[in-house]
């Protein structure tokens, strides 16, 4: 009977703690039931725009007005050079020359033969005269005196040709001679000393000191929309120029099917032949749709994106909670940290902008209200 009694009260306790831990795990669980929140995201209220501003870099090269390969008119071997590539010149300067032997000893005959044909005429003419004279007292016939006549007529006609050549054999020796056609600066010399040199090969390049110009492509639209003396800004490398456009090309380049524009730049700008230079463009584009921040955005199918939109809804208790809908959107325009989008939106959505790789479509939120998208 003792051992009965014991079991049974042995029986008794374990029920009893056995009451009790359920008793405490219902109130656990009852207290953990109680205190659910839901996961908090950023969130901002869509506004509509008419248009998105589309901002275009263009770019192209820095170059001279006056920019060209500079060479002698005449074939022939390089005898000095007096300034090389980094040097400044100015108009007028001599820059090198070619050897003139040859032309000298042309120059020579050419002065001997005149001499000589001048005595022949002298000659000539001076027996004309007395021809003449005798002509009238009838002691020469008129053969003779047409053949005299004849004779000073071609010692004319070949001084003036000796002439001609002589001042051909001079003009040679002057275009032996390279000066330079304006101030400028010499950016590279071809060819070397003692180099026999094709007729107009260039020997220098010079860059004008006058005028700097950016030459830039842009498509055909924007060129009909600028015109002439239109001030534009012009970035070359860490500095923004404020530059004028000198003329807009009336062709389309057949490669690169742009305009090209030539934008004259401030006197004073510090560049360089060569250099890249940037032309920013920006134009209203109207097209109605909604700015966002480019994390709002994630993949959708068939080639879509999507954003995720706040549906609200009231529970049983008149609780307001907002559950997570995907809607689908397409992308007009982005720049570094924002896109354009439209698509199944509405003007008074709310979206969520940060996080969506934490989120799933259905899942209750509560949103924390941020900034307002719809500006740039």
């Amino acid at each position: 009977m003792e051992y009965q009694s014991i079991g049974q009260v042995r029986l008794l306790m374990v029920g009893l703690c056995s009451l009790l831990v359920v008793s405490g795990c219902g109130s656990e669980v009852k207290q953990h039931s109680e205190s659910v929140s839901y996961q908090t995201v950023a969130t901002t209220a869509l506004t509509p725009s008419e248009y998105y501003q589309h901002k275009q870099t263009y770019t192209g090269t820095i170059r001279s007005a006056n920019t060209t390969g500079i060479g002698f008119e005449l074939a022939g071997k390089l005898n000095s050079i007096q300034v090389d590539s980094g040097d400044s010149v100015t108009l007028g300067q001599t820059l090198a020359s070619l050897d003139t032997d040859l032309l000298q000893a042309e120059k020579q005959q050419l002065e001997a033969s005149l001499q000589q044909t001048k005595a022949d005429l002298d000659l000539a003419e001076n027996t004309l005269k007395r021809t003449l004279s005798l002509k009238d007292k009838n002691y020469v016939s008129e053969q003779q005196l047409d053949e005299t006549k004849q004779q000073v007529t071609g010692l004319i006609a070949n001084r003036q040709r000796l002439n001609a050549s002589l001042y051909a054999t001079n003009l040679k020796l002057e275009k032996s001679i390279l000066m330079a056609p304006f101030n400028g600066k010499i950016s590279k010399r071809h060819h070397n000393l003692g180099e026999v040199i094709g007729l107009g090969s260039p020997v220098f390049t010079l860059i004008g000191d006058d005028q700097q110009l950016a030459y830039i492509g842009v498509p055909i639209q924007v060129a009909s929309s600028l015109k002439n003396n239109q001030q534009v800004p012009i970035r070359v490398g860490d500095k923004t120029l404020n530059g004028s456009i000198a003329g807009i090309s009336a062709e389309v380049d057949a490669i690169t099917r742009t305009v090209q524009l030539r934008i004259s730049l401030p006197k004073d700008a510090d560049v360089l032949n060569g250099e890249i230079a940037y032309f920013e463009y920006q134009q209203d584009i109207p097209v109605a749709g909604y700015w966002v921040p480019i994390s709002a955005l994630t993949d959708g199918v068939r080639g879509l994106w999507n954003v995720y939109v706040l549906n609200k809804q009231a529970d049983s208790s008149g609780v307001n909670h907002f559950s997570i809908e995907r809607r689908d959107v397409e992308i007009i325009y982005t720049n570094q940290d924002k896109a354009y989008i439209k698509g199944a939106l509405r003007n008074d959505d709310t979206i969520i902008i940060e996080g969506l790789h934490k989120l799933v479509v259905g899942q209750v939120v509560t949103p924390a209200t941020t900034a307002v998208a719809g500006a740039i």
